[in-house]
């Protein structure tokens, strides 16, 4: 008789795996809500402001408002993420952000309901802000407590793939709408589609979160601190002001350019470099899927090199490549995709290594806290301004390249925060790398001096062990 068969086991996915998936997905929702955003902005201004000549600039800065709330997010979600856990917190987060994002697209017209169009897009974009503040510094600390310590920049990239392949499905969901639609009915009503599609991407993000268990790293933290009192912001801001300093001169350079580089960009090729609207959206997914192809290289070879190499070969790149990369771009269509390739490539050093870099710059009782609320206040002051910065500096000077400008004075100041920055790569999640070295006995003898009762006390102490 023939050997009875059994069906091959099901695979059943690792828990680094289950982590990698769920916060990458909760970090493409956030960035997908950017993308429509950015990529419709003409359309949103068409039908929920006045019909004014300025509408776009005060869209811009609608944008714009929702990242002045995120520090105010930063300040609520971090704490509570490492006092209940960061599976919890972000479970709760993706679900509002996504929420926020498909009630924009409920919103009646100004024609409808007046100056309440953009006062609700106002607060639905303060709600977003405000979920974001936690999302992720959350997503980047859950993913970071995941990976293995010599694996971190290769598992973390893939939150920033998520990033990239967020907004550009947001990208590419905005033009396919655009040319299937024709441009009356973009206007009319088909803008709003993306933003409800945000609604089941977020209930599908939810359900991942909340099966999750959370990160080992945090559950032994936990453990071990059950007898102690919980972090309170005014020691955070006591003991750890280091890293908050040098993750938040980072973020400058950081955001900055990723803001003017993906969410500007669609603005700045229509209205200043009179690229077509479809061009001037085509750009950026050609250059984010040409970027999404380098992220996990990026990753791993941080790995290998470090941290810094990384983070220092993008800044000087940038500071030096912007203008001329930005003069490519003003020649038209061809020399824009080749120049913004050329930008995006420069960046991805930074972006691939976000979320294995500045999570390890803080302890793990403070992690979240402290990640979320050094990054939080950065990008609000000086990432989600940019596009709105970046228009007025060009319609102030007339000058095209002032985007490029802003750009190469953020880097200065990220190449700064990196000096004082120490090298992560390889290093336990358990250690504090602003922590002072241990004083060896050889360094408590130099400390004492020579010949006093300190140096013969260690000199007569027992060598038992030794």
């Amino acid at each position: 008789m023939p050997a009875p068969t059994h069906p091959a086991p099901v695979l059943q996915p690792s828990p680094l795996q289950r982590a990698i998936g769920a916060s990458a997905l909760g970090n493409a929702v956030e960035w997908f809500d950017y993308g429509i955003y950015a990529y419709g902005v003409t359309y949103i201004s068409a039908a929920l402001f006045p019909d004014m000549e300025e509408a776009v600039l005060f869209a811009l800065a609608t944008f714009a408002i929702s990242f002045l709330v995120r520090p105010l997010g930063g300040l609520f979600w971090g704490p509570l993420g490492d006092r209940i856990g960061r599976k919890s917190v972000l479970a709760m987060t993706i679900l509002l952000i996504a929420g926020a994002t498909f009630a924009v697209g409920l919103i009646p017209s100004y024609d409808s309901i007046g100056l309440w169009a953009p006062a609700i897009l106002v607060l639905l974009r303060m709600i977003q802000g405000f979920s974001t503040g936690g999302e992720y510094g959350g997503a980047a600390t859950f993913m970071a407590e995941y990976a293995p310590d010599a694996r971190r920049g290769f598992y973390g990239s893939f939150l920033e793939f998520g990033t990239l392949a967020g907004f550009s499905f947001g990208a590419v969901l905005m033009l396919g709408y655009s040319l299937h639609l024709g441009e009356e009915a973009m206007r009319e009503w088909g803008w709003r589609i993306p933003f409800l599609v945000a609604g089941p991407i977020g209930l599908v993000g939810m359900y991942l979160r909340s099966k999750m268990e959370d990160t080992p790293v945090f559950l032994e933290a936990q453990r071990a601190a059950e007898d102690r009192p919980g972090a309170r912001l005014g020691r955070l801001a006591r003991h750890h002001w280091r890293p908050l300093i040098v993750v938040g001169g980072l973020v400058v350079a950081l955001n900055v350019v990723n803001y003017t580089l993906l969410s500007y960009m669609p603005t700045y090729l229509q209205r200043r470099i009179g690229l077509t609207h479809e061009q001037a959206l085509l750009v950026p997914i050609i250059g984010m899927v040409f970027m999404m192809l380098f992220v996990p290289f990026a990753g791993a070879l941080s790995d290998r090199i470090g941290r810094r190499p990384m983070w220092r070969f993008s800044l000087v790149g940038l500071l030096v490549g912007a203008v001329p990369l930005y003069m490519l771009i003003g020649t038209g269509f061809t020399g824009a995709v080749i120049g913004f390739m050329a930008l995006g490539l420069l960046y991805v050093p930074q972006l691939a290594t976000i979320s294995a870099t500045f999570p390890a710059l803080f302890p793990t009782a403070v992690r979240f806290a402290g990640f979320a609320i050094a990054y939080n206040i950065s990008t609000s002051i000086f990432g989600g301004t940019a596009p709105m910065v970046g228009s007025a500096l060009i319609s102030l000077t007339g000058n095209m390249l002032m985007p490029a400008f802003y750009m190469m004075a953020a880097c200065l100041v990220g190449l700064i925060a990196l000096h004082f920055m120490p090298e992560t790569a390889g290093k336990s999640l358990h250690e504090d790398p602003f922590a002072p070295p241990p004083r060896t006995a050889d360094a408590q003898l130099r400390a004492t001096g020579s010949g006093g009762t300190n140096v013969q006390t260690i000199s007569s102490a027992p060598t038992e062990g030794r």
